[in-house]
Order: structure tokens, then C-alpha cells, then sequence
């Protein structure tokens, strides 16, 4: 039988840990956003790529939202908030890491910001499915990165799985299965080319350049399509990590945002 769901996942910022003064560095933020359609529904999301050239009389070339003019994000963004896709992200304030030096060996932030996300991922689905459609599981589409090991990250998620009979980690294995998940190139699904909007909409929304400034309004018309249990957002479909960025959601006026949107 096949999956019920597929999950496309792609990232926003880089994984340095090099903070100047000046604001100018390693980003300050890392988002992983994924981007959630039913298998059922998954050509018909994937089709306001298109839509999107469409409107804009471009050429068939992959899209990449940081390269984007504003004024062409904000309608790709509001065909996403119009679509049938459920949207999640794990905002990573890397200042705020308690022992940096952990996270700077080769993949190992990456890997911790993909196990809050999968385990949100995993409760959308199981808070989704339907009877008849699927096995309940989701297919995992990970953009494809050259500095990743997915035989690596396969085995991670195996560890884990190992982890959750402690309750130490909550995914649920039920929708999540970790010899299924794989990597594709950025240009050859446009379900990825969606997931890079998503988490570059959040990662606009948080980071604050040289200059002072952030872009939270791409994330805030996200707002209809995060993923919410019990009507709560926040620590479900937006994820701040770690504990101490919910400090600069109540303390820094740029990120106030978050608190108005997504509580």
C-alpha cells in the first residue's frame, strides 16, 4: 500500500558558528522547513510552481526564493497559503546554544534541528490521516546537500528509533520510517522548491541583518497553513530551539512577531 503523505524538506541560513559584532558572520539563525501534501493531492500542490511561471511569464527553471525580488515572493507565498499543504519549520538561534562547539562537528546541528522536525512532522500526519488512503506513513524528501551523509542520517534516524523505547525522542515511528527516507536535487522536485520558500520565509522572519532589519511577513502569511495542534502553533508547527529563544521572542521587538502570530 502506498504512503498517505509526502514530506518535502529543505533549509534557510548556514550551520557557521562565526559571530561578528558588526551583525555580519555566520547567520544567526538556521531553519529547516518542511513542507507536508497528501500523496493523494501531491501533483496538484506541486503544480503552483507553476502557476507561480505562469503569472510571471518565466521560463521553466527551478526557484529559489532568496533570489527572488520581494514582489514575486509575496504572491508565491500566498499561493502556498492557499494550498492544501500543512507547513512546519525549526528555527535554531545558534547564539543561544549552550555547548556551540557540539553542534560544529560535520552535520550534527543539522541532524538535531531534523529530529524536532520529524517529530512534528510525524504528529501532523497522525493527526491527519484518513481511512482508505495510504499506510499512514510519509514519504521524507530531503534537498539533496553535497555536506551530508544520508546512509549517515539514515543510520541517525535508526539510533533514534533505538532512543524512543526510553521516551527519550517522539517520533512516531508509525508515519516515519527510516530506511525509506532519501535526497533529492533542489531542481528535479518542485515540492522542494515549496519546502525552500517555506523555510526561507522563516528565516527572513528571524534573522536580523547588519542593518537591523527582518522580513517577518512571508512567515506571517504562512500563518493558515503551520501546522497547529489544539489551535497552538507555537511548539508545533513553528519550533524555537533552543529553550532560550523563547527568551528573544518576548524580549526582542523584532521577533515580536512570533508571539502575535503564532501563540
Amino acid at each position: 500500500m502506498p504512503a498517505s503523505f509526502v514530506v518535502y524538506i529543505d533549509e534557510s541560513g548556514d550551520e557557521g558558528f562565526v559571530f561578528n559584532e558588526d551583525g555580519s558572520g555566520s547567520s544567526r539563525w538556521f531553519v529547516l522547513g518542511a513542507v507536508i501534501t497528501r500523496k493523494t493531492a501531491d501533483l496538484e500542490t506541486v503544480k503552483l510552481v507553476d502557476t507561480l511561471r505562469q503569472m510571471f511569464k518565466w521560463e521553466r527553471k527551478p526557484l529559489h526564493f532568496r533570489k527572488m525580488k520581494h514582489e514575486h515572493r509575496l504572491p508565491y507565498i500566498h499561493l502556498i497559503a492557499k494550498s492544501k499543504v500543512r507547513v512546519l519549520a525549526v528555527a535554531v538561534h545558534k547564539p543561544s546554544l549552550k555547548e556551540p562547539e557540539t553542534f560544529q562537528h560535520k552535520s550534527m546541528l543539522y541532524h538535531y534541528a531534523t529530529r524536532h522536525l520529524l517529530e512534528r512532522v510525524s504528529w501532523c500526519c497522525r493527526d491527519h490521516r484518513r481511512e482508505g488512503e495510504g499506510d499512514g506513513t510519509a514519504e521524507i524528501v530531503f534537498s539533496h546537500r553535497a555536506s551530508t551523509s544520508y546512509p549517515e542520517m539514515t543510520a541517525y534516524f535508526q539510533l533514534l528509533q533505538k532512543k524512543s523505547d526510553v521516551g527519550d525522542v517522539r517520533i512516531d515511528w508509525s508515519v516515519v520510517k527510516p530506511d525509506t527516507v532519501r535526497a533529492v536535487n533542489h531542481d528535479q522536485l518542485m515540492g522542494l522548491q515549496i519546502a525552500d520558500a517555506c523555510a526561507s520565509a522563516f528565516y527572513y522572519g528571524v534573522q536580523v541583518n547588519p542593518q537591523g532589519f527582518n522580513e517577518p511577513r512571508y512567515a506571517t502569511m504562512l500563518r493558515p497553513v503551520v501546522y497547529a495542534h489544539k489551535g497552538r502553533r507555537l511548539g508545533n508547527g513553528l519550533k524555537l530551539w533552543p529553550r532560550e529563544a523563547d527568551d528573544l521572542v518576548a524580549h526582542a521587538h523584532e521577533l515580536s512577531w512570533i508571539a502575535d502570530v503564532y501563540q
